[in-house]
């Protein structure tokens, strides 16, 4: 048996480093499967970024109209909204939603 191995001792070793190869390109830290997990983890990222750069452009928008030059109708709308502020002879309804049912 020890003749054998001998033998074959060419063969066995490059059939164990193919394999070893293989595994190595399937699974691992650098594989193909982490490959494919890390781009899909990337488009995630990169979508999480467009929306977050249009909040930032939204908030930047609101934040220039409350800077030198008011826009008096905004400020109005932010008051209605939060204060629930109207007008002389303005009546104002607040629907309130049961989730008892």
């Amino acid at each position: 048996m020890l003749k054998k191995l001998k033998k074959n001792y060419f063969l066995l070793v490059s059939t164990f480093l193919i394999i070893y190869f293989f595994f190595n390109l399937l699974s691992g830290q650098r594989g193909l499967i982490s490959y494919f997990d890390k781009k899909q983890y990337l488009e995630e990222l990169k979508i999480e970024e467009a929306i977050i750069i249009n909040k930032i452009k939204d908030l930047d928008f609101k934040n220039s109209l409350l800077s030198d030059n008011l826009d008096l109708d905004y400020i109005e709308t932010l008051i209605r909204e939060r204060f629930l502020f109207g007008k002389e002879n303005e009546k104002i309804y607040i629907i309130k939603y049961d989730t008892k049912n």
